[in-house]
């Protein structure tokens, strides 16, 4: 790859994190918290954005990016008030500056109409006075009072006594041409010096040329700076790590030999040449700024981190896949020797099983990625469907801490994207029927993340009317996807939902109606293994919950033999395993079975006749019942006709090698080489359940 294509997919990957940082602190500062430090992090999100596209030549994304800036510095100076108005202004904003970011990265183009709205907003916000939309300009001309001092001219009897303390920062640059060109300002450079400490500014416009001959687009002021401040030379030089190649810069320690400006300079000063002031809370104060301690910088700590190519991780996941393979082929091959526990190959070989599960574990770590990634996506996905339905919703989240790995991660967005347009328009009523219903106007869509039982649970909840059971029906049996006179359940009624071709959609829209949403959404959870689930209440709202394995890669399982053939059980479905009592077994039907467990009674589940590798069930008496518990809390018992053992197995996907079978979640190879499946408890739980009523015809039976 080109050096500088490999330099562009690093900023635009950065972009990612600083867009998702922006948005962040804008929802913290529409919730209230208005500290300088979130504030601080919006404003150096978009300048270095800014900074960023300007080195680039992205002329369009800097101009915004600019006009942006210059309303986020009048905020936090404290000039500009932070008012709801203005923050939905600045999410506008921060949704267009992510489309000039997709634009220049992808080769497309923004919606324009869009953009200059949103530049005419950010205009009137900065200067309400003003309604004309003027370019972004290429140096601010202050009011002697608009940013806190004033321009006085100064004697060299008073220069000689301006000469900076011994051990202060003296900062000498000269701008170029193009650092106004690519949309940056020499008093935004000298506030953010300003907020390291006490500054005194100097302007030197002795190269300045008279009218006749002034050039408007070449640059000729020179500036020095005396920063009275505790820091070092890299905190100095960060303040222009974007425009350090657009100018003239000098940093460095004064000493007491130091001599004073050329009486040809103006400084520039309140009453005498005092400090530019920082975010001063009264603007005719100008407040003086501390400087900032030594040890408070140190107390910062820093997590160093580097960037990797995803497919070097891929990479290392299949061969420490590979390696438990192996070591599991060992082991087996050490159990077929008929070599004693005790021996130094077996002892060496349970050594080499505990570094290869804390190999494992590290990689696993290396991949595992926050859900933050996904979930920040979201508000600006409210937002627009929120606009477009003509709703009032407000979006919570919760758990974005919550980790899970990469692929995972990759692979969730869309489904959540489909859930959370579902709930605003279909689950969350108009704001005149919620007024109506005694709910407040504004709609609330809740998005939490959650460990559970070793698997990670995504939730989305509106506060809506619940699912129109009637209504699913009436259209279910219309567009012929079941029976007129079939006798449905509500939970069976609420998932005719994730039926293909399902829709309660009136209209064709942009939003839904395509006769595609669902049943997209169950698929897509299906092919990461995963599960989903409905719970409504009519006029209280639902709830959609995907269960997710944490890992595609491995898992922990319980190996069963199943009539000849070998299954392996996730552990973390498996509460006990057990041999029962005659005594125990109840008889329902003619091959139902409930077992009594500590008072209780579970259903006892054939595994071998569920999947159709026999026709009589098993006895559980014969064999080994599992109590197994599936995501929705509930419990039941399957029988299996031995057990084997509890391995460490690598994932494989069933569904791309063969098709998808109902009740087998993945396959993995074992020590001794052979397939084995991946069982789906809940899969087969929920077969179960369907076809206790009715004579079951089994979906598959494998040989082998």
């Amino acid at each position: 790859m080109d050096p500088m294509e490999s330099i562009k997919a690093t900023f635009f990957q950065e972009c990612e994190e600083l867009l998702a940082d922006l948005e962040s602190g804008l929802l913290a500062m529409q919730a209230g918290a208005g500290d300088a430090d979130t504030i601080n992090a919006v404003f150096r999100a978009v300048h270095s954005v800014k900074g960023g596209g300007g080195a680039f030549g992205m002329d369009a994304l800097v101009q915004f990016a600019h006009v942006f800036e210059t309303l986020l510095d009048g905020v936090r100076s404290g000039g500009i008030s932070a008012t709801p108005e203005l923050i939905e202004t600045l999410l506008r904003a921060a949704d267009v500056l992510s489309d000039h970011v997709a634009a220049a990265r992808d080769g497309g183009s923004v919606d324009e109409a869009r953009a200059e709205e949103s530049i005419r907003e950010l205009e009137h916000a900065t200067h309400p006075e003003e309604s004309a939309v003027t370019a972004a300009p290429a140096l601010v001309v202050a009011e002697p009072d608009e940013f806190g001092f004033t321009v006085t001219p100064f004697s060299p009897e008073t220069l000689l006594d301006e000469a900076p303390k011994a051990g202060a920062w003296v900062v000498t640059f000269k701008p170029a041409s193009d650092l106004y060109r690519k949309g940056n300002e020499t008093l935004l450079l000298l506030r953010e010096l300003a907020r390291l400490g006490p500054t005194t500014v100097w302007l030197d416009g002795a190269a300045l040329p008279d009218l006749a001959t002034l050039d408007p687009e070449s640059a000729h002021l020179k500036w020095e700076v005396h920063l009275a401040a505790e820091v070092d030379e890299r905190t100095v030089r960060d303040v222009f790590e974007f425009v350090e190649d657009d100018c003239d810069l000098q940093v460095r320690r004064a000493e007491l030999s130091v001599s004073a400006p050329q009486p040809n300079v103006v400084s520039l000063a309140a009453e005498k040449p005092v400090e530019v002031p920082s975010a001063p809370e009264v603007r005719d104060a100008a407040p003086k700024v501390e400087p900032v301690k030594a040890e408070g910088a140190a107390a910062t700590v820093t997590h160093a981190t580097i960037r990797v190519d995803p497919e070097r991780i891929d990479r290392l996941i299949d061969l420490v896949g590979e390696l438990v393979i192996n070591q599991a082929m060992l082991a087996q091959r050490v159990i077929e020797s008929g070599l004693p526990a005790s021996s130094t190959v077996a002892t060496g070989l349970e050594d080499l099983e505990s570094l290869t599960r804390q190999i494992q574990d590290s990689v696993m770590a290396i991949r595992a990625q926050p859900v933050k990634s996904v979930f920040q996506r979201m508000p600006r996905l409210v937002r627009e469907v929120a606009a477009q339905t003509g709703k009032s919703v407000r979006l919570v989240t919760e758990g974005e801490s919550t980790e899970v790995d990469k692929t995972v991660v990759e692979r969730l967005g869309d489904p959540i994207t489909h859930m959370i347009r579902n709930a605003i328009d279909h689950g969350l009523e108009s704001p005149e029927d919620r007024v109506a219903a005694g709910k407040p106007r504004e709609g609330v869509v809740r998005l939490a993340a959650l460990h559970r039982g070793g698997r990670i649970v995504i939730e989305v909840q509106d506060d809506g009317g619940g699912i129109n059971r009637k209504r699913v029906l009436a259209i279910a049996i219309e567009k012929g996807l079941i029976a007129a006179d079939a006798q449905l359940s509500d939970e069976e009624t609420d998932n005719l939902i994730f039926l293909p071709g399902f829709s309660t959609a009136s209209a064709v829209s942009d939003i839904s109606g395509r006769g595609v949403g669902m049943d997209v959404v169950r698929r897509s959870v299906q092919a990461l293994g995963g599960r989903i689930s409905i719970a409504s209440r009519p006029g209280k709202g639902s709830t959609f919950t995907l269960s997710l394995p944490l890992t595609l890669a491995v898992l922990d399982g319980m190996v069963v033999d199943v009539a000849g053939h070998t299954l392996v059980v996730p552990l973390t479905a498996i509460v006990e395993s057990l041999r029962p009592k005659p005594v125990d077994v109840r008889r329902l039907g003619p091959q139902g079975a409930v077992l009594s467990v500590r008072d209780t009674f579970v259903p006892v589940i054939d595994v071998a006749s569920i999947l159709g590798f026999r026709e009589e069930p098993l006895s559980p008496c014969d064999g080994v019942v599992i109590l197994v518990e599936s995501e929705d809390g509930g419990r039941a018992a399957l029988t299996a006709d031995s057990i084997h053992g509890q391995r460490q197995v690598v994932i494989k996907s069933l569904e791309a090698n063969y098709r998808q079978v109902d009740g087998i979640a993945a396959a993995t190879i074992l020590g001794d080489g052979r397939v084995a499946l991946i069982l789906d408890v809940d899969a087969v739980i929920g077969m179960r359940r369907r076809d206790a009523s009715r004579d079951y015809q089994p979906p598959l039976a494998i040989a082998g």
